[in-house]
């Protein structure tokens, strides 16, 4: 208690001589500050020109995803386009830290701090679902630098506020079970995982984040490489995003993607959408949220011919 009088006293009397304008900044400075950023792990593919710096694809996964989900459309996307391919996995997924908070704000800092450490400029920044959240909250930040980014490219996904569909928690809460049950094999956790997603491909999708064990065959326990206690926590914050209509826009030219199967993208969000985009392209492809999966050829098509022509 007495720490705390001496140091308001001190603080007090640093600060009574301060004007009003001035002591407003201080206490900003103070009480608001950015989230510290995390080294992000990322794969790079480099074209025959030697290029690694200018005008590079950069590609964000979505949530539970990681960046070699992105490998075989990457070698494709650098056989077309001829420029530099970077793949990353965000904070608390694939090889990249755990880390809180777990909020859009916090990984678009993670991603212009890993744009500012490479040398990166004239992105095209390509997100899907989770990252492509992650995306529009980079190109909406009011610390962007006017060189860094040139397009926008955002797959079934838009800059809307809700509740994240159900299965996410339990997607969660299956992996924890999983855990806890101490399973020793990847068939095991299929059929656990089997109440909670009917789908297959989902449910192998999911599994991806088992990390690889070398003694499987001594029945060590099964774990997932991703931090179910912080994503867990963090689920409101996912379904979350930063900004609202009106606070910033980015006038660069985007592209976003939809899955004709999926609401993710719907009548009422690209309303909002193309608030903060106002040079917002909407395409549709025969698919369900993961466009990029199920439809690759056409998804590379639209994304190539979306940059080649701005």
């Amino acid at each position: 208690m007495l720490s705390t009088r001496l140091s308001s006293s001190i603080t007090y009397k640093c600060l009574r001589n301060v004007t009003k304008p001035s002591l407003y900044a201080l206490h900003a400075r103070l009480y608001t500050s950015k989230p510290t950023p995390v080294d992000l792990e990322y794969d790079k593919l480099v074209p025959p020109n030697g290029n690694e710096t200018d005008t590079p694809l950069v590609i964000l996964h979505g949530l539970f995803g990681m960046k070699r989900n992105w490998l075989s459309l990457s070698k494709a996307f650098l056989g077309d386009l001829g420029r530099p391919v970077y793949t990353l996995d965000l904070r608390n997924h694939g090889s990249s830290p755990h880390a809180e908070p777990m909020t859009y704000s916090a990984m678009a800092e993670d991603i212009l701090e890993f744009c500012h450490k490479h040398s990166l400029q004239h992105i095209s920044l390509l997100g899907h679902s989770m990252g492509g959240k992650v995306a529009m909250a980079v190109a909406l930040n009011p610390d962007l630098p006017t060189n860094l980014l040139s397009h926008l490219i955002v797959a079934d996904m838009a800059p809307s506020r809700g509740p994240l569909s159900p299965e996410f928690r339990s997607y969660v809460e299956a992996m924890k079970k999983i855990e806890e049950s101490q399973v020793t094999t990847r068939k095991e956790a299929q059929q656990m995982l089997a109440p909670y997603e009917p789908d297959a491909m989902t449910r192998a999708f999911l599994l991806t984040n088992l990390l690889p064990s070398a003694h499987e065959h001594h029945h060590h326990p099964l774990k997932f490489r991703v931090p179910l206690d912080i994503i867990g926590k963090s689920i409101a914050d996912i379904g979350d995003f930063p900004y609202e209509p009106g606070d910033h826009e980015w006038d660069g030219p985007s592209l976003f993607i939809k899955g004709s199967r999926s609401k993710y993208i719907n009548h009422r969000n690209i309303v909002i959408a193309r608030q903060f985009f106002p040079n917002l392209q909407l395409k549709t492809l025969e698919a369900g949220h993961w466009v990029h999966a199920e439809k690759p050829n056409e998804f590379k098509k639209l994304v190539v011919d979306f940059i080649q022509a701005h």
